[in-house]
């Protein structure tokens, strides 16, 4: 063997087989994160961020290098481009989107999972963490539906049937409930094979309809849009739903629209409703949107992505009453289940109902066998289940009510401190713990209050333009955060810019929510701000 090839070899076989010692590097990073992950991440993230077109000048070749390398080299790449520019998710002052401080046994446990690089696609390939994942779901089942306990023997690790899937997030556990709501309504009858194998034109005209279609509120997340796409509904028949005050969906409203499906003899194949919107945070009326499917006999979906875990609060489970008549519900571990990204389950009612998207192969997932992959969109897929097992085992269902009731408390805080302030205009009031609000002067509200409607649509205007480099200032800053969308208020007859604040984080304060409005009272002082609120007059 030449020499060149040799040595190739030999760097190989030690970036494989040999770890990083404590002192090196790579190594010092492991421990230091390992030690004190919050200080970690304090300690090395700059405060003020390089523009993005400077960051990816770092990342702009396309050449793959030929040689390996010592990974300490590629560990000073990773501290000076990513680690310093990553964003400061953890931080208590990041409180603008559904993303928070870990739990500090996720860590190791997150190395663990990836170390022992279990694929739970096939029991071959993950022996113990099947068995684990189908306890897991059958949690959540319990957690949502409340079934006796002596319901779970027989379908927990029943290889015909499976309480849920595990999914890599809100998106595709979306996906899969109106993926078995499809194949259900479409299933194997007489000489028809199904839409599995048919297709949905043929399945159409079998049933004599023209169409089918979803319905979700205007607050329906981007991912349903998606679903109607790839499953062949299309996105004209992703209807959305007005929505009332409190944002939630008009039942009326969607008794009209139904009406009108039917009309043009299109089915209704869901109605979704939401337990937590991704903008505001609220829950559509779940018990009443379930009488209306039980009367139209379509799937009932519920994308409780976020706001699911409530279930674990004795004090506000009520909010989502009605839940536990989905067909099927949504969760991300990743948000309110403090597990890192890529987690999110979907669980059905009816253990048999992911019958409808089974599939086999003669190399794996035969018939018969317990792999989770013939229930699933995605094939191969990481242990996830560890890190939300682990959290459900350490935190306990106490320690989650602790923190969903610490969420809304403090979400109501900070709408406390919105409204006692003369200078900001709440203009969502939080359900769970999310709400939405803008810098609107108090002078200026006055002014809205008195305006006809040309003179208010201008000065909403230049308060969009406002709250638009006040939340970019901010950012920037990168001592505080909050997001920001566009919301339709009904009191100004249109949609407006509003600031939007998620308070999932425990290591939040209200100092620190204090703190948030006080800085952005000091960024409204900035010129180009300034001159926007001058022009308001």
């Amino acid at each position: 063997m030449p020499n060149k090839a040799r040595a190739t070899l030999e760097t190989l076989y030690r970036i494989f087989t040999v770890p990083e010692a404590p002192d090196s590097t790579l190594g010092s990073i492991d421990h230091a994160i390992t030690d004190d992950v919050a200080g970690f991440l304090r300690n090395h993230i700059v405060a003020v961020e390089r523009p993005l077109e400077e960051i990816e000048a770092s990342f702009s070749s396309c050449a793959i290098p030929e040689e390996p390398t010592y990974v300490s080299d590629y560990t000073e790449f990773v501290k000076e481009n990513l680690v310093a520019q990553s964003v400061h998710t953890a931080a208590p002052g990041f409180v603008g989107h559904m993303t928070s401080a870990l739990p500090y046994f996720m860590l190791p446990l997150a190395r663990l999972m990836t170390a022992l690089n279990q694929n739970l696609v096939k029991v071959e390939t993950s022996k113990a963490f099947t068995p684990m994942e189908r306890q897991v779901l059958a949690m959540l089942h319990h957690l949502i539906y409340r079934c006796p306990d002596d319901f779970y023997p027989p379908w927990m690790h029943n290889s015909q049937a499976a309480l849920g899937a595990f999914c890599s997030g809100g998106t595709i556990a979306n996906i899969t409930a109106l993926w078995v709501a499809r194949n259900r309504l479409f299933a194997p009858e007489g000489e028809f094979r199904g839409i599995a194998q048919e297709g949905l034109a043929r399945s159409l005209r079998h049933r004599g309809i023209d169409g089918i279609a979803v319905l979700v509120s205007e607050r329906g997340h981007y991912s349903l849009g998606k679903a109607a796409d790839l499953l062949g509904i299309g996105r004209d028949h992703l209807i959305r739903v007005p929505i009332n005050e409190q944002n939630r969906i008009d039942l009326q409203a969607l008794r009209n629209e139904c009406r009108r499906l039917q009309d043009r003899n299109i089915r209704p194949l869901a109605l979704v409703g939401i337990a937590g919107t991704t903008e505001t945070g609220n829950v559509d009326p779940l018990g009443a949107m379930a009488d209306l499917a039980a009367e139209l006999g379509c799937h009932f979906h519920v994308d409780a992505a976020w706001g699911g875990p409530t279930l674990f609060s004795d004090r506000h489970r009520h909010l989502l009453a009605g839940i536990e008549r989905a067909d099927s519900v949504t969760i991300d571990a990743h948000k309110q289940l403090y597990v890192p990204m890529g987690a999110g389950m979907v669980v059905f009612k009816d253990p048999t109902a992911v019958s409808a998207i089974e599939h086999h192969a003669a190399y794996i997932l035969r018939h018969g066998s317990k792999d989770l992959g013939s229930h699933t969109l995605e094939g191969s897929r990481p242990g996830k289940a560890l890190l939300v097992h682990a959290g459900l085992s350490i935190i306990g269902r106490k320690g989650y009510e602790l923190l969903i009731d610490l969420g809304i408390e403090r979400a109501r805080t900070f709408a406390d401190l919105i409204d006692r302030h003369p200078d900001f205009e709440l203009t969502s009031r939080p359900e769970l713990n999310i709400l939405t609000y803008r810098y609107c002067p108090a002078a200026v509200q006055q002014r809205l209050a008195e305006a006809d409607p040309d003179e208010r649509d201008r000065i909403n205007g230049l308060l969009d333009q406002v709250c638009q480099l006040l939340q970019k200032y901010q950012r920037e800053a990168g001592k505080t955060f909050v997001s920001r969308t566009r919301l339709r208020i009904s009191r100004y007859g249109g949609e407006i810019t509003v600031l939007r604040s998620v308070l999932a984080n425990p290591l939040t304060t209200d100092e620190i929510l204090a703190s948030v409005l006080e800085e952005q009272c000091e960024i409204v002082r900035q010129p180009e701000i300034h001159a926007l609120l001058e022009q308001i007059g």
